[in-house]
C-alpha cells in the first residue's frame, strides 16, 4: 500500500467517524477531508476546489431555486389541492399522500416536497382522531423513493451521472433512472401503504396536539392587586426576569394575547405568564401578586386575529441547531415568545433558557402572524399547520403558469439533449428570477449551501480515491473474497454496503465514496459498469434505518414522536424490498 493510498484511507475513515459522531456539520467535515488531502499533496492545490465548478453542484443549486419558485407561485398548491378531503380511511390517506410526495420528489428537492405535505398530513391525522406518527414516516420514506426516479430527483443521481460522463464519455439522461427507480418506488410505496405503517407507534394524540405541551403545567394566571409592586411597570421590565414570559394580558373586558413590551401594568390586570414553579413563586412573592388559579390555559386565550400560536419544526440545516433560546433572543429579534419545545413527542422538562435545539425539535411559538413567518424563514423552520391549499393567491395565476412552463421546457431541453442538464436548469432558474417569479432573496435562501459545499469538497476526495489506486485496492479485496460469486451476488453486496453507509452519513457522501469502488469491481468482473452505478444510486437513496441518514427522516422525528428504533423497524423491510426488487430490475434493464 502506497503513502498516498494510506493518506486517502486515513482521511476517509476520519471523515466517516466525524460524520457518524455528528458534532460538526457534514459540510465542515467535507472541507476538513479536502484540506487534509490537499495539504498532504494527495490532491494538487490547483485542483482542490474544482468541485465547485462541477455540473452536479450547479444543477443541485438550480433545482433548489426552481423548487422554491414552484412553491412561491402556488403551482404546487394546485397539484395537491383536495388532499385535505381525501377522507379518514388510513389506507386511502397513506396511499394518496405517499404517491403525491413521491411524484413531487421526482422533480424537486426531497425535503421541499416533504415540507409541503407535512402540514396536510398532520391535519388529516387530527381530523381522523389518530396519531400523526402513522403518516409522517411513510411520507418521509416516500420522498426518498420518489427521488430515485429521475436525474434531478436527488443529488446522488447527479453525482453518478457525472461519474459516468468521466468514465464512459456520456452522462445519464433525465429519465435514465426511471425504469429501475420507478419499479423500486412502486414496490416501496405499496409496502408502506399495506404494511409499513402498521409497525409504527401511536404516541401523540391526534385529537389535540396542543395537549402535547400541557400548557396548564407551566402557564399560570396571576392578578395584580391594588398595591402590587409591579403596578406602573412595563411588560418589558417583567420580561427581564430570567425564565419569565408574559404571553397574554386581560384588562377589564378586553384581552391582549401579545401585549407590547411598552404596555404599562395597572392594578387588577390579569397576566398569563410562563414560568417554572421556582420562578413563579419568586414572582408572586416579590410582586405581591395573586394566583387566579385557572385549571387550564387554552390556546384560544393566547390568540386573536393578529396573534397566534404556531408549531414549527427545526430542519437539519437550520442555523439554530446547537443554539439555545437565550442566544437567539427571539423576543427582541422577531417579537415572538418561545412557549415550549417538544423532542421526540415529549415536551422538554429542562428550562428553555438552557435547552439547545436539535434537528427535528418542534417549537411552540407565540406572536403576531408576520413575526412568526419572518422567524420561520430566518431560522430555517417549517410550519406544522395546514396551508390554504385550495386557493391560489390573487394575481398569481400568470406567474404559476409561467413557472410551470419554464420548468417543463427545461426538462424537455435536458431530456432531448438540446442543452446540458446544468445549463438547462440554470437557465430556467435565471429566467424565473428575471421575470420576477422569484426574488433574489428567495434564490439565495432556497439554496442549501451545506449540501453544495459537501458535494464540491468530496468530489476531489472521491477522485483521489480512484487516482491513487485506493478504489482498485478495495475492489481487489472484494473480488478476492467474491471471485467465484455470481455477478448478481456481488451487485447485492455493493448495494448493502452502500445502504449501510448511507444510513449513517449523507447520501451524497455515500455515493461519492462507493461509486468509484463499484465501478472498479464491475471492471474486475468484466461486468456492465452501468449496472453497478445504478445499484449505488438506489442504495445511496435508501437511508431508511436511522433518523440521521437523510434530512427527510430527521424532519419527521419530532412531529411524529419517533424514537431511533422506530426507523429500523419500518426501514429494514423496506431496504430488503429495495434490494429484492432493484437488483433483478437492474439486471433486466441494464444487463450484467
Amino acid at each position: 500500500m502506497t503513502t498516498p493510498q494510506l493518506l486517502v484511507f486515513a482521511t476517509l475513515i476520519g471523515a466517516l467517524v466525524l460524520f457518524v459522531w455528528g458534532k460538526w456539520r457534514y459540510d465542515v467535515v467535507g472541507m476538513l477531508a479536502l484540506l487534509a488531502l490537499t495539504l498532504t499533496g494527495v490532491v494538487k492545490g490547483n485542483e482542490a476546489f474544482r468541485g465547485f465548478s462541477e455540473p452536479a453542484v450547479i444543477t443541485v443549486a438550480a433545482v433548489l431555486v426552481i423548487s422554491q419558485a414552484l412553491q412561491k407561485t402556488g403551482l404546487v398548491n394546485v397539484l395537491v389541492r383536495g388532499l385535505s378531503r381525501v377522507g379518514n380511511g388510513m389506507t386511502a390517506q397513506i396511499l394518496v399522500m405517499c404517491v403525491v410526495v413521491a411524484v413531487l420528489s421526482s422533480f424537486m428537492n426531497n425535503v421541499g416536497a416533504l415540507a409541503i405535505m407535512l402540514p396536510v398530513a398532520i391535519t388529516l391525522a387530527n381530523r381522523a382522531g389518530r396519531s400523526a406518527s402513522s403518516l409522517l414516516m411513510p411520507l418521509a420514506f416516500a420522498s426518498l423513493l420518489g427521488g430515485m426516479t429521475t436525474l434531478i430527483g436527488t443529488p446522488p443521481n447527479l453525482i453518478i451521472s457525472n461519474l459516468r460522463r468521466d468514465l464512459l464519455g456520456e452522462p445519464y439522461g433525465m429519465f435514465s433512472f426511471t425504469a429501475v427507480g420507478g419499479a423500486v418506488a412502486v414496490a416501496g410505496v405499496a409496502y408502506l401503504v399495506v404494511f409499513g405503517w402498521r409497525l409504527l407507534p401511536q404516541r401523540v394524540s391526534g385529537e389535540n396536539r396542543a395537549d402535547l405541551y400541557r400548557m396548564a403545567d407551566y402557564m399560570t394566571e396571576v392578578r395584580l392587586p391594588a398595591g402590587s409592586a409591579l403596578a406602573g411597570q412595563r411588560v418589558m421590565d417583567l420580561g427581564k426576569v430570567e425564565g419569565v414570559q408574559v404571553v397574554s394580558l386581560v384588562r377589564g373586558e378586553s384581552q391582549r394575547p401579545f401585549p407590547t413590551p411598552f404596555t404599562v401594568l395597572q392594578p387588577e390586570d390579569v397576566l398569563i405568564v410562563e414560568a417554572n414553579a421556582a420562578r413563579l413563586t419568586e414572582l408572586v412573592e416579590d410582586g405581591q401578586l395573586t394566583l387566579v388559579g385557572n385549571e387550564k390555559i387554552t390556546p384560544e386565550q393566547l390568540a386573536s386575529d393578529d396573534v397566534r400560536l404556531a408549531e414549527v419544526v427545526v430542519t437539519a440545516l437550520s442555523p439554530i441547531v446547537g443554539q439555545s433560546a437565550v442566544s437567539l433572543n427571539l423576543r427582541q429579534r422577531f417579537n415572538i415568545n418561545l412557549i415550549a419545545v417538544s423532542r421526540q413527542g415529549q415536551r422538554l422538562r429542562e428550562r428553555l433558557v438552557n435547552a439547545r435545539f436539535k434537528a427535528g425539535d418542534v417549537l411552540l411559538m407565540h406572536g403576531p402572524h408576520n413575526s412568526i413567518e419572518e422567524a420561520m424563514n430566518t431560522l430555517g423552520c417549517l410550519p406544522l399547520r395546514e396551508r390554504p391549499l385550495d386557493m391560489v393567491p390573487a394575481g398569481q395565476t400568470r406567474k404559476m403558469l409561467l413557472t410551470g412552463g419554464i420548468f417543463l421546457v427545461a426538462i424537455v431541453a435536458a431530456t432531448l439533449n438540446l442543452l446540458p442538464v446544468a445549463v438547462s436548469f440554470t437557465a430556467a432558474a435565471t429566467l424565473m428570477l428575471l421575470l420576477r417569479l422569484i426574488n433574489l432573496r428567495d434564490v439565495y435562501e432556497s439554496i442549501e449551501w451545506p449540501i453544495l459545499v459537501l458535494l464540491a469538497t468530496l468530489i476531489p476526495v472521491g477522485a483521489a480515491l480512484s487516482s491513487t489506486g485506493g478504489a482498485k485496492l478495495i475492489a481487489e479485496g472484494v473480488l478476492g473474497v467474491a471471485a467465484d460469486w455470481p455477478v448478481m451476488a456481488v451487485l447485492v453486496v455493493v448495494m448493502v454496503l452502500t445502504m449501510t453507509l448511507s444510513d449513517v452519513i449523507n447520501n451524497a457522501a455515500a455515493a461519492l465514496i462507493t461509486a468509484p469502488i463499484a465501478v472498479t469491481i464491475a471492471q474486475g468482473l468484466d461486468a456492465n459498469p452501468d449496472a453497478f452505478l445504478m445499484a449505488v444510486t438506489l442504495a445511496a437513496s435508501s437511508a431508511f434505518l436511522t433518523p440521521i441518514g437523510h434530512q427527510s427522516n430527521t424532519l419527521v422525528m419530532g412531529p411524529g414522536g419517533y424514537k431511533f428504533s422506530d426507523y429500523w423497524k419500518v426501514g429494514l423491510p423496506l431496504e430488503i424490498i429495495v434490494v429484492a426488487v432493484g437488483a433483478p430490475v437492474i439486471a433486466l434493464v441494464w444487463g450484467l
